[in-house]
């Protein structure tokens, strides 16, 4: 038995002590993971909440959980801990085709929550209240697919789900992996000793924050409170924001105009890329294996000592600028992207600035903004859609669309993320092969060629996504409805539509609104985008360094303004995108790019100057 026991120590220490569980319980919790006992039974007893007669808020709890062991719990024995099973456990955005394919989770969901089961609107009343009861866990481990590091929320029993939050708990609840069956509980223990009769209650939100304003947005599920009387005015934080979890970047103090190359033969170029080796095929320029010869350096990981290149190789180029991460962060772009701005908002429509910027918060250092924005906007009746972005993290993933603020602030605590403004009404194009109206995004690579003086193009073969499905403001989980980038599912079709067709498509679908004027605007957009982000020095802007040179790709959207007006919107800027389907469609793509780039080599049908 022992040695049964020394195993399971050996498997689970490190989570035990990363859950914080008191080593005195490791023992009688190994004795019931193998039995797998459940006997919270024994000691506690469930009921229904009695308000008194008080109105009940949606915030309030339908189930307590009471101490019944007449002798009462104590934290200090190594048997009060109790193993609670897992009702449901989901993605993020499985709740509702989860709750459509299986009537009877939602008639236990509806007990849990206090829903009435035959209320036609039962489904969205579920929707928003899970998030007073779900808990969430991530695998982090070295080989998982980052698709499978995403978090999995996950809904406890009854007994669970019968712990109500309270600021002074008497019992902890985490989430633990039993490795042998790959099942996971969650584990319950008192912390302080416990009567008969005493309420269990636990802390919802413990070690997060103890800022009272933050702590109280974090618990609007659980208990209302009215944010109006904050302001939700934004300020560019402090320089050491820009540095926070980066690695530093070391710049020289003085460096000359530029390389000087040699022209009598082609330009030696490494790439870690492997679609610039299988493209750049032009006779200037020639693709070398060793680094230490290059002419032209282009990397797929950041670099950060330039100091060092431009005092051993100052005729060497590389295909990253200083700091250029203030613009491909996405909360640090949207804060960048603010510098140029006269004004935050419009005190009556509530709309901020710049209009090309979908309103964008910062959820976790303003937290408490957003909240008092979006109850703003909620007394306004104004469209609250939300899409919640991690701040660097590409392809859709741990990305939501929702307008349950209770969600919302719930995500906030899986990782750092930004609240962007849904776009709530799109241009939309009609796809001939759908008979319909669908959403539609536009990818136009960036090159920066200088930061002092600042020169930069367009390559002017933009890039189309398309959804699948009709759009409309409704059904926020289905995906081929809501979202573009459709190649990296399996189970969704892609379509394909060069830029030169979709033009002439365009034309026919919107006469009134020329496409090379859009074109200028989204080139203005772009050029106030790259002066807001030199504006200041690095780290807080991108820095000038004489032999860099940068491919982004930027998203955006259309919207309208008005009856006529096509506002662009910026989604986006990424760094090392995947440049494969431009590949395919237009072979020298890579050809024309670095021609641009290390050539001076202007040719107007492809480029246009972003001023």
């Amino acid at each position: 038995m022992s040695d049964d026991y020394d195993i399971f120590e050996e498997q689970h220490k490190s989570q035990l002590l990363s859950c914080a569980i008191p080593e005195h319980f490791w023992r009688s919790l190994h004795k019931k993971l193998k039995a797998e006992t459940f006997d919270a039974g024994l000691s506690f007893t469930l009921m229904v909440v009695d308000n008194n007669d008080v109105p009940v808020l949606e915030t309030d709890p339908v189930f307590a959980l009471y101490v019944s062991k007449e002798e009462g719990i104590y934290a200090n024995d190594p048997n009060e801990i109790y193993l609670i099973d897992h009702a449901w456990t989901f993605r993020a955005n499985q709740v509702r085709p989860q709750l459509e394919q299986m009537p009877n989770l939602v008639s236990r969901m509806c007990a849990f929550t206090g829903v009435d089961v035959e209320d036609p609107n039962r489904m969205e009343l579920l929707e928003k209240r899970i998030w007073k009861y779900c808990q969430s866990y991530s695998i982090q481990s070295e080989g998982v697919p980052i698709e499978n590091q995403m978090p999995i929320w996950y809904i406890m029993d009854e007994v669970g789900s019968a712990v109500n939050h309270n600021d002074n708990p008497n019992f902890r609840i985490v989430p633990f992996i039993f490795l042998p069956t790959q099942t996971t509980y969650s584990l319950m223990f008192p912390i302080v000793d416990c009567q008969e009769g005493d309420r269990v209650r636990r802390n919802f939100i413990e070690n997060i924050s103890e800022d009272e304003k933050i702590r109280k947005a974090l618990l609007l599920p659980w208990k209302h409170t009215d944010f109006t009387s904050e302001s939700f005015e934004q300020e560019e934080p402090k320089e050491e924001y820009f540095t926070t979890g980066h690695i530093p970047e070391i710049l020289p103090k003085k460096f000359t105009e530029g390389p000087k190359l040699n022209r009598d033969g082609p330009l030696k170029v490494y790439t870690e890329y492997e679609v610039v080796a299988e493209n750049l095929n032009s006779s200037y320029f020639e693709l070398v294996d060793d680094p230490n010869v290059a002419d032209i350096l282009w990397l797929t990981s950041h670099f950060k000592n330039y100091k060092e290149l431009h005092e051993n190789f100052p005729n060497r180029f590389i295909n990253q600028f200083p700091y250029e991460y203030v613009i491909t962060i996405k909360d640090l772009l949207s804060i960048v992207c603010k510098r140029r701005s006269d004004k935050h908002h419009d005190s009556d429509t509530l709309e901020t600035y710049p209009k090309w910027l979908p309103t964008t918060y910062n959820l976790k250092t303003e937290l408490v903004e957003f909240v008092s924005y979006f109850q703003h906007r909620q007394n306004k009746n104004l469209d609250n859609h939300w899409i919640i972005k991690p701040w660097n993290l590409a392809r859709g993933l741990d990305t939501e669309i929702t307008c349950n603020i209770w969600k919302i602030v719930r995500m906030q605590t899986t990782g750092p993320k930004i609240a962007q403004k849904y776009i709530e009404n799109p241009v939309l194009f009609y796809r001939n092969d759908l008979e319909e109206k669908v959403k539609f995004d536009i990818r136009y690579v960036i090159l920066l060629k200088s930061v002092q003086p600042l020169e930069a193009y367009i390559h002017r073969k933009f890039y189309l996504r398309f959804a699948n499905k009709s759009f409309s403001l409704d059904n926020l989980h289905d995906y081929e409805k809501h979202f573009t980038v459709m190649n990296y599912n399996e189970n969704t079709s892609l379509k394909h539509i060069r830029c030169e067709e979709f033009v002439q498509m365009w034309g026919e679908q919107y006469p009134k609104n020329n496409w090379d004027t859009i074109e200028e605007n989204i080139c203005k957009m772009f050029h106030e985008v790259l002066l807001c982000s030199i504006e200041k020095k690095p780290p807080c802007g991108i820095g000038d360094f004489k032999q860099s040179r940068a491919l982004y790709a930027a998203d955006l959207m259309l919207s309208w303004e008005g009856e006529n007006n096509m506002q662009p919107k910026l989604l986006e800027i990424n760094w090392m995108p995947d440049c494969k389907r431009a590949c395919e469609y237009y072979p020298d793509f890579y050809n024309d790019i670095f021609g641009l780039l290390f050539l001076n080599e202007m040719n107007s049908e492809q480029f246009k100057i972003v001023k």
